[in-house]
């Protein structure tokens, strides 16, 4: 079955097939996967003895060892598990600014990450924060299902009306299992991203957030006197735009970025500034290496 994607090259994608996600805790998978798991199972590779204690599965005493000194030894072995990967999307209307918009940038991120993560045989699923409490979105597996996982992340369209904190809060609500959760949004809420980061802290996940924002954003080059109008709840603001303003807009935005990099690192949750023109090779193959996500 093709894997073909708008979303990814074929050139990404063979890149892709060589990684793996990786996760800085220890999971255990509801079904085998091709993951070497630090945990000690029952699966075929042998790793170690300890010794028998009542209550032990008999089966796996060494008794070989037995014989020769008379001690009861039980065999571990290495257990294959997969890994549950999450990729939840702000699909709000301020996520539909930029060329490519934020939201296309988003998507692709999810779609390389789902898609590194069916290679390997992981549980991946793609929600988006405006999905109502009780709406489960499709858990794909394997490689078969790449070209369904595209088309999922792909009908992801901007202009969700529900708060950064809502979404994350009903999201923890539909799933309460542990995995890697990565988390892509600009995190432009009026009551501000620390209610919605809490939620996460409260999952037994390994959180990353993907603070996403535009080159617009990010170096604006605007001149003269404009209304600008807020795309989500409509709110006019006419501004005169000058030098000394641009300084002080850079000013807050720096403040901004600097102020979500210290609540996620404070708090454990790995953090990434990502700029939608840097090439989105660059920043999993790169950034996101670098913070440990994939190897």
């Amino acid at each position: 079955m093709s894997t073909t994607s708008t979303l990814l090259s074929p050139e990404l994608l063979a890149r892709l097939e060589k990684m793996e996600l990786i996760s800085r805790k220890i999971f255990r998978g509801r079904m085998k996967g091709e993951r070497r798991s630090r945990r000690k199972g029952q699966s075929v590779e042998f790793a170690d003895f300890r010794n028998y204690v009542p209550g032990d599965d008999l089966r796996f005493i060494d008794w070989n060892t037995y014989a020769r000194l008379e001690r009861l030894f039980l065999k571990l072995f290495l257990e294959e598990e997969d890994l549950h990967f999450y990729a939840l999307i702000d699909a709000s209307a301020s996520m539909g600014f930029g060329d490519p918009t934020k939201l296309r940038y988003a998507q692709q991120l999810a779609a390389a990450l789902g898609f590194i993560g069916l290679i390997r045989g992981d549980r991946v699923r793609i929600e988006t924060l405006g999905q109502r409490g009780s709406a489960h979105s499709p858990v794909f597996r394997g490689r078969r299902n790449a070209w369904r996982m595209f088309e999922h992340a792909e009908s992801i369209e901007p202009g969700e009306q529900t708060s950064l904190a809502a979404g994350v809060k009903n999201f923890c609500l539909r799933n309460s299992g542990k995995g890697i959760v990565v988390l892509l949004t600009d995190l432009m809420d009026k009551a501000g991203f620390e209610p919605g980061l809490r939620y996460l802290l409260a999952q037994q996940m390994d959180v990353y957030v993907v603070h996403i924002l535009s080159t617009e954003e990010l170096h604006p080059e605007l001149t003269g006197d404009l209304r600008l109008v807020d795309c989500e709840d409509g709110d006019e603001a006419e501004v005169t735009v000058t030098g000394p303003l641009l300084k002080r807009y850079h000013q807050t935005l720096a403040a901004f970025l600097e102020s979500a990099r210290d609540f996620c690192t404070r708090r454990g949750m790995v953090y990434l500034a990502a700029n939608n023109q840097v090439a989105l090779e660059t920043t999993i193959t790169d950034y996101l290496a670098r913070r440990g996500l994939v190897r």
